[in-house]
């Protein structure tokens, strides 16, 4: 099974964990959100790229899900004491990361290309993809003001209120060789428990990334989502508060109805029956309890065998053509 996986950088990486378990890194195509880099300190950081090249490399921090697992922050605090901003966190091997990326971007190679090398030298075998080689960003409109989505995120926790999300660079963003091509050849598409607004929103939203899975679907390739919210609240993150202020109810129903062109299945957390059968009747989408909170590896396990099981049920399904 060749199985592409929409990412973002803190629900999706543990469910990638529980696939790489099942089907190893060598069937998983994993395209990630670019939409929340950001020049720091001088350096180009690609947050949920690093994220999942950490996983996959066994070098993650799987307390925080992101930076190096028991790294230190020598250079961090040395900045700081100099009068650099301190707070975004940077480790010292996490450090090397993003100096070497900075160097091969600045010598002309696309992010496709430094990110392989860097999978390489890592031995990931997993590939790894950037949603796009054009520079995007996100800003999230705030009653304190235009922030930038790391801003938001990492300096203000997501307290502010938010009125709109804005992405510079989308509109001229396409889509790279590599990503329409893990997704031609996918023999399906799991879009993961991310944000569904600034981490699987900004990959869609890639000149012909919507209408490559979209038409996917139609040659019935199973396209499944899993949603990041149980009842009205994000398991994590502020998924909830963007799809608000964006005019989408905060529910598992919202995230059915912002996927529902491309999406076959969606699988919702097992105490949102009672969304299940609207999903069904409105959206015309299969949808699937499951316990979808991943607190240990037996659950991201759990979760994706469950992502599996619907695949190897509609493939085994399938009409021929």
């Amino acid at each position: 099974m060749n199985l592409v996986v929409l990412s973002g950088g803190t629900g999706t990486p543990k469910l990638l964990e529980g696939l790489e378990v099942i089907v190893g890194q060598e069937r998983l195509n994993v395209i990630v959100n670019t939409a929340d880099d950001f020049w720091y300190y001088g350096l180009y950081i690609s947050p949920d790229i690093d994220t999942v090249i950490y996983l996959f490399s066994n070098l993650l921090d799987k307390n925080k899900y992101w930076g190096i697992r028991d790294d230190t922050f020598n250079a961090f605090e040395m900045l700081k004491l100099y009068g650099m901003p301190g707070w975004f966190h940077l480790g010292d091997r996490d450090l090397a990361m993003h100096i070497f990326r900075t160097y091969l971007l600045r010598k002309g190679y696309t992010l496709t290309a430094v990110t392989k090398y860097i999978c390489k030298r890592l031995g990931v075998k997993a590939n790894v993809l950037p949603m796009s080689d054009d520079h995007v960003e996100t800003y999230v409109l705030t009653d304190i003001g235009e922030l930038h989505i790391q801003e938001y995120l990492v300096k203000y926790r997501f307290k502010p209120k938010v009125y709109g999300i804005t992405f510079p660079g989308i509109e001229k963003a396409s889509a790279t060789i590599d990503v329409l091509k893990a997704l031609d050849e996918g023999d399906a598409i799991v879009l993961g428990p991310s944000n569904p607004i600034n981490s699987i929103g900004p990959i869609l939203n890639v000149k012909n990334v919507r209408s490559k899975i979209k038409e996917r679907k139609e040659k019935d390739i199973p396209v499944i989502a899993i949603s990041p919210i149980i009842g009205t609240k994000a398991l994590s993150g502020p998924a909830h508060i963007f799809m608000k202020a964006l005019g989408y109810e905060p529910t598992p129903y919202g995230i059915a109805e912002i996927y529902s062109d491309i999406i076959s299945d969606i699988i919702i957390h097992k105490t949102d029956e009672k969304y299940a059968n609207i999903i069904r009747r409105k959206l015309g989408i299969e949808v699937h309890l499951e316990n979808i909170i991943m607190k240990d590896l037996d659950d991201k396990i759990r979760l994706a065998k469950k992502v599996l099981e619907i695949i190897s049920k509609k493939s085994s399904t399938k009409q021929p053509t």
